[in-house]
This record gives structure tokens, sequence and C-alpha cells, in this order.
């Protein structure tokens, strides 16, 4: 958790509430010393911040140029200037009033460079930029203040109809793909939807709202509250269940999408539900048991009056700094929906067959809270995959080794994990 406290910050260093024009210049390059010719186009790399990996992806042209951070919802924002001399460019980003520099050296085919924002300055290296093939096809589903983007990977071979799971992220900026600005890029949720597909289910996952595809339906963050994440995840099952494509609706939440995905399924009678690494006891005990010994006595016992004011539902208006990435007001609507629920009760009420799958080397989420939810639902069934961290992956009980797989793509999933699901959706012995 101290980890995550850390990272917290990362958020706010690209945060932008809109994209403005900005007219972008190019000094160009006089003289002998021209411009090298293969900077021109686009390039993708992380910025390695003290606080975590953020991902980047900058488009460069002659006298213009843009930057990109699909986790945080920023697309093609228009640089201030661009300016190269020979293998070496500057770029200038004015982001809202804060200002940004990229400057970097081109070598080996690759952009060493430096970014710098607000004081800080990080090591950037930027490599070609690889398109990565769509496999899925996109859905509208009409949910409160607009519609909502969601992305069906097609069951291959394709039996039809086939089963269909709801694949549903865990907290904060986590993308469908398991992808988050704050722990990196390790494609999880974005295997298991393929990998499934592969083995003649279809699968469901998306952005939730005020992230990536369906940013715009969450613009102010004090807006948005827990029972919207599940209000949508209810509308995609129902959609899902009045498809003729399907012979079965099947959810699977991970972290804090288990307690979306068995909220959504209390409502909606699914066939079965699959809850990987979710929390069993209510937020508060969770937060509390992560934050001790990570801060100092003063700021624990704040942390501790916080969380009993917002689960009486009463908002705390004076937060020390140190907390402010965790209890700053606008975030303090969502954590009052939030802490109402205990996931244990909440699970009895799901009539459905349940999975519960615990990895063994999980850092946020312990054995004792895959326990507390088989404590919840007695018939629910409990998997312990030896070796499996937070990101679905094989990891160490090494923490820095084991955090190192959460911003690695090329890892496979855990061995185990497919075919549990798999077996288990399709009601396999």
């Amino acid at each position: 958790m101290k980890k995550w406290l850390l990272i917290c910050c990362t958020i706010l260093l690209l945060a932008a509430c809109g994209q403005k024009e900005v007219t972008a210049q190019h000094q160009g390059s006089k003289g002998t010393n021209a411009m090298n010719e293969q900077f021109i186009g686009k390039w993708e790399g992380t910025i390695e911040t003290p606080n975590g990996p953020l991902p980047i992806i900058i488009d460069l042209k002659k006298e213009s140029g843009t930057l990109s951070v699909p986790a945080q919802g920023l697309s093609n924002f228009p640089f201030q200037s661009v300016t190269y001399t020979g293998d070496k460019v500057k770029v200038s980003i004015n982001l809202n009033g804060s200002a940004i520099a990229i400057n970097g050296t081109i070598k080996n085919e690759q952009i060493e460079a430096t970014f710098q924002q607000n004081g800080g300055k990080f090591p950037l290296i930027l490599k070609a930029y690889k398109e990565q093939p769509v496999t899925y096809d996109t859905l509208k589903i009409p949910v409160q203040n607009g519609n909502l983007t969601v992305a069906v990977q097609k069951a291959s071979p394709s039996p039809s109809p086939s089963p269909v799971a709801l694949i549903i992220a865990g907290s904060g900026p986590t993308d469908k793909d398991g992808n988050s600005a704050l722990a990196g890029k390790n494609n999880s949720l974005k295997m298991l939807a393929e990998g499934l597909a592969q083995q003649g289910i279809a699968t469901v996952r998306y952005d939730k709202r005020g992230l990536g595809d369906n940013q715009a339906l969450l613009t102010k963050e004090e807006d948005g509250t827990f029972d919207q994440y599940v209000d949508d995840a209810v509308q995609i099952i129902q959609t899902l269940m009045a498809d003729k494509a399907y012979t079965s609706v099947h959810v699977i939440g991970h972290s804090e999408g288990s307690l979306i995905g068995l909220l959504a399924a209390q409502k909606t009678g699914v066939a079965s539900f699959v809850s990987i690494a979710g929390a069993g006891r209510s937020l508060d005990e969770v937060l509390l048991e992560q934050l001790k010994g990570q801060l100092a006595p003063k700021l624990f016992n704040e942390s501790t009056n916080i969380l009993t004011a917002l689960k009486q539902g009463e908002q705390v208006k004076n937060i020390s700094p140190e907390l402010q990435a965790l209890f700053r007001p606008s975030v303090q609507p969502f954590l009052i929906s939030l802490l109402k629920y205990q996931p244990a009760n909440e699970l009895a009420k799901v009539k459905s067959r349940v999975l519960l799958v615990q990895g063994t080397t999980d850092l946020q989420v312990k054995e004792a809270d895959a326990e507390a939810l088989k404590k919840g639902k007695q018939d629910s069934k409990l998997l312990y995959l030896a070796g499996m961290n937070h990101v679905l992956k094989k990891a160490p009980a090494d923490r820095a080794k084991n955090l190192a797989t959460y911003a690695d793509p090329s890892l496979p999933l855990h061995e185990e994990l497919l075919p549990a699901i798999e077996q288990f959706i399709k009601n396999e012995k």
C-alpha cells in the first residue's frame, strides 16, 4: 500500500481536464546541421518516475506533434513547439498551465530522453510505436449520461450460440486490458478475454466510466459513485441476456471488480460468477490493515477517523497533505458509496454458482479475504493458485520482483487460471 500511496500522485503528473488548442511551432534546423528524418513518426515509451511507470505516446511531425497518455484518457494533445537540431529534439507542451519539456537524442533507432514537469525530471526511452491489432468488436450500450463502449471478443472457433463472460476490471485507472497508469502495462485482462474466447467462450470487457473509451461519461470525479459502476455492469448483463448469440451469461470480477460483479450478479441472476482476488472484507478494514506500519501514528489515526466518518456518510473537509491522494474531497462521495458494502455478506445473496480464485503471492488481496468470501457463501468453490499474484501472473513473494510483473506484458497468465475458469463456466466437473 505504501507504493500505492506514492504512485497515486503519478496520475496528477499529466492529468488534464480538457485539451486546449495550442499552436505548434517548429523552429527547424539551419545550416549543415539538418534534422534527422528518423524522428518523424509515432514513438512510445514509459516515464520512469519514482512513483511507478507511466506509458506515453508521442507523434513527431516536422512542424508539430501530439502527446497521448492512454491510461489517463489524454489523446493527441498538441505540442506548443517542437525543435529539431541534428540528432536532437526539444518538445514543449503547455498542459492546462503545466509546462512539460521532452528533450531527447536519437540513437540506435530509439530516442534517449528526459521528461520534465513541475520541477521533476525523469528518464524516458522512446521506441518506434507498434500498432496493436484490434481483435475485438465494439458495442455501445445505453447507460446513465450516455453510451458505454464495450469490447466484444467473439468465441473462436465461433460456436453459435456460445457462452459469454463479462470481465470487470479493478479499482482506480485500470482499463479493460488490466493496465493502469499507476501500476503499468501487463495485459492481464486482455489475455484472459482472448484466452477464454479461444476456448469457445465469448467475452466482453470495458473501460469504466471516466476512463479510456468511456472517459466522457464522468467528467467530474466528485460525481462518481460505486453504485454507478454496478448499474453499468447490470446494463451490460441485461443487454447480453437479451442477445440470442449467447447461451448463457457469466461474470468475472477482478479485485474491486469482484464486488461490482457480485452486486450485478445479485440483480440479474447470471449463470455463474467468478471472483478473482476479490476483497472479502469492507474497504475500511482492508485499507487500515494496509496502512498500518506504512504511516506515522498521527497519520494512521487521522486515516482511522476519516474512514469512520465516511462510513457514516459524512464527508471530511480537512485532510493532511500526505493523505490527499487517498481521501481528497472529490473522491469522498465514491468512498462513501463503497464503504456501505460488506463483500462477504453481499456474496451470500448471489444465487448463481460461484468460483473464488486467490493467488498465494498476491501483495494486495490476501487469503483471509478469500476465506471471508467463502464463509459468506459456503457452497462457493474456493481455488488457490500457487504463485499467482494480483495481476494474474506467476510471481515470487519478493515484493520488488513481484511488482516488476505489473509492467511486463510479455509474461503469460498463471498456467492454471484459464483452464479453471473455462471448466467452471462450462460447468465441467
